[in-house]
């Protein structure tokens, strides 16, 4: 990830765009309003909707994504809260659901956020 004045510039693997992606469309699909998706990810739907089209598509190589703080936010905290979704009673979490829906483990969800934060650090 590097700085372009405001913005940044995070060359993503197709598979961090697609783990980004369904992170926030996962959310995107709960009939939540802007005031719980501002509490999410930091943003209401029009955002949370263009960002979403920006990371859609069948991605086959790496490419580079120009992002705002603001976006780099949303992608963080969808990461983060996306596996809140799935915590049953008692606070387990169901790893099969989760992967099933998501096509990621929760991991990877993990390792991404944690990257994400550390290359906006870094950059």
């Amino acid at each position: 990830m590097t700085r372009d004045g405001d913005a940044f510039v995070a060359r993503l693997t197709p598979r961090q765009a697609s783990a980004m992606y369904e992170a926030l469309s996962f959310l995107r699909e709960h009939d939540y309003g802007d005031t719980e998706l501002i509490l999410l990810v930091g943003a209401g739907r029009e955002a949370v909707d263009a960002l979403v089209e920006r990371l859609a598509g069948r991605h086959t190589e790496s490419r580079d994504f120009r992002l705002t703080l603001e976006e780099i936010h949303m992608v963080h905290s969808a990461l983060t809260a996306a596996p809140t979704m799935f915590l049953e009673r008692g606070g387990a979490f169901p790893e099969e659901p989760f992967h099933i829906r998501l096509g990621f483990y929760r991991e990877n969800f993990d390792a991404l956020a944690y990257a994400v934060v550390r290359a906006a650090a870094e950059a």
